[in-house]
């Protein structure tokens, strides 16, 4: 049967599949999906508001997310996957993100930039040595590409690997890491004194490497976030990924970039439900406030954006299983999905009046946390100078 809205309002289901996704979702999409729904609503919703504001991470949670089954579940399962579709993935993303953007970071980092580069690029043994353990929460890690002073230029990092026999010795600060100082092994990015760049399985518990914890944070607050410093890391010559370049530190991010297109949505459908179930119950000169007409354009503006980020993610992730996520489109829907749930944010905000700026209401702490979205994964201006220099031929930068 066709769902239709009514006079009173469409529900919370009609209107976060307003164009009917559904039925094209594979059951096994929609079964992953509903689990991480199911936990999302039972074991983070009730506690993340104030995990955000004490601003922490609970050590149980990537247990939790492993029992769950959803960190790398993209993988073969002899590595501790489940063999799961792209698509799948992004839905994980978006019920995980409709909680908090860093709980979706977490889960995008240990599966997009640490199992991603060990399942692609490592060797038989260390995917062994790692990947079951990193998919069941068991270890941690993090990926070490972003410098102080090479963020949105990683082709001028600063971090060497000099050889020296069968073993490498690392130097250099990684800033803005994710899950740092939690992580039992670190994926670094180094340049090589003859000028490649090489990528290196760090274990954290090797002489010289020290994590420190960034703790001035205004938004991703209930993520762990990290300042890096290897001095004179030992790593042996079996640890080094099998790729040489700054490709293999792109296609990592190029997996986290497609995570997010999905994941963004979770919180701007989050938000936009927050603002149409508030301005029904909030009277305004004796009347709801929902029966004003510049709040319905603001809400008509939510659902629009929101539909066709969904419709853009969606197609996105067809387009990957087929190999045909080129860089280009990921950026496209990175952008865009992330532009659309920060206004939706901004907008619920605005609605919500005085209501919107406590932490009471979820709507500021995503607005908060999106704003990190919009910067890490290349920042909003990059990726519109990448969209700019494949339309015209002509780099920007």
């Amino acid at each position: 049967m066709t769902s239709t809205l009514t006079d009173t309002g469409g529900t919370t289901s009609q209107l976060r599949d307003f164009y009917e996704l559904e039925p094209l979702y594979t059951s096994e999409e929609r079964l992953i999906r509903d689990s991480v729904r199911e936990f999302v609503r039972g074991e983070i919703l009730p506690h993340v508001g104030e995990w955000w504001q004490q601003g922490s991470f609970p050590e149980s949670l990537p247990r939790k997310f492993g029992e769950l089954g959803i960190l790398g579940v993209t993988l073969p399962e002899r590595y501790g996957g489940v063999g799961a579709s792209y698509t799948a993935y992004g839905l994980i993303n978006r019920e995980v993100e409709y909680a908090d953007s860093g709980m979706r970071s977490f889960v995008s980092v240990q599966s997009s930039l640490v199992m991603y580069p060990l399942y692609r690029y490592g060797s038989e043994r260390l995917k062994r040595s790692w990947l079951p353990r990193l998919a069941t929460g068991e270890a941690v890690g993090c990926f070490g590409l972003t410098e102080p002073d090479a963020g949105s230029d990683p082709a001028n990092l600063r971090t060497r690997a000099r050889k020296v026999g069968n073993e490498y010795v690392l130097d250099g600060v990684k800033r803005w890491i994710t899950n740092g100082s939690r992580a039992d092994i670190a994926i670094i990015w180094a340049r090589e004194e003859g000028g490649d760049i090489l990528g290196f399985v760090v274990e954290t518990d090797r002489e010289g490497f020290q994590a420190v914890d960034i703790k001035t944070k205004a938004s991703m607050r209930a993520s762990v976030t990290s300042e890096l410093y290897l001095d004179e890391v030992v790593v042996p010559a079996t640890n080094r990924l099998e790729v040489t370049g700054l490709r293999g530190a792109l296609s990592c991010l190029n997996q986290a970039r497609f995570g997010i297109a999905f994941g963004a949505l979770g919180a701007g459908y989050a938000c936009f439900e927050e603002a149409t179930a508030y301005v029904q119950d909030r009277p305004v000169f004796g009347v709801p406030l929902a029966s004003k007409q510049l709040v319905q354009a603001t809400l008509a503006d939510m659902l629009g954006d929101l539909t066709k980020g969904s419709l853009l993610a969606y197609h996105l992730g067809r387009l990957k299983e087929e190999g045909k996520d080129t860089p280009v489109r990921v950026s496209l829907a990175k952008r865009d999905n992330v532009r659309c749930a920060l206004q939706v944010a901004r907008a619920a905000r605005d609605l919500l009046g005085g209501n919107g700026i406590t932490t009471e209401y979820v709507s500021i702490r995503h607005m908060l946390n999106l704003e990190t979205v919009s910067t890490y994964e290349g920042t909003d201006t990059v990726h519109t100078l990448v969209l700019g220099r494949h339309i015209t031929g002509h780099s920007a930068f």
